[in-house]
């Protein structure tokens, strides 16, 4: 071996690689080959000090705090039945306020956030019956598109 200095051998028992890139793992400080880096991989005995996921009410996206043992479902559940903040007549709200734009079409109670005006007749539609074709316009004798 030329460079016997270069490189560390991973510390998994089973492996002892000679690794040229070795990778230190943030939890136990010990070095691994890229196989063994993980925490499962490597049964890291240090992994609870960095392995955290903090769960997030899915109503009012508030990270939820759970302290060691506890079932993170049931500390969610708990917080949504007692101190969520969400509120859905809020939320109906703010969906009024920012859909204003409504489809002039017939029978068509769409509303879109911003106006989809018709080149031809200059009316506001939604998606939907946007085309000249898609809402009979009677801006001009013929539709320039068949879309």
């Amino acid at each position: 071996m030329e460079l016997p200095w270069l490189g560390e051998h991973c510390s998994e028992r089973a492996c002892k690689q000679l690794d040229f890139l070795p990778l230190k793992c943030d939890a136990c400080g010990e070095v691994f080959c890229k196989d063994h880096i993980r925490y499962d991989d490597h049964k890291c005995n240090s992994a609870y000090k960095k392995n955290v996921q903090v769960p997030v009410c899915p109503l009012c996206n508030t990270p939820i705090p759970v302290q060691k043992g506890e079932i993170p479902d049931v500390v969610v559940g708990a917080h949504m039945d007692k101190d969520c903040k969400y509120n859905p007549a809020q939320q109906k709200r703010v969906r009024k306020l920012i859909f204003t734009n409504k489809c002039l079409k017939p029978g068509c109670k769409r509303k879109e956030m911003m106006k989809v005006l018709c080149e031809q007749c200059g009316a506001n539609f939604c998606i939907k019956h946007r085309h000249p074709l898609d809402h009979d316009c009677k801006g001009s004798s013929h539709p320039t598109s068949k879309a």
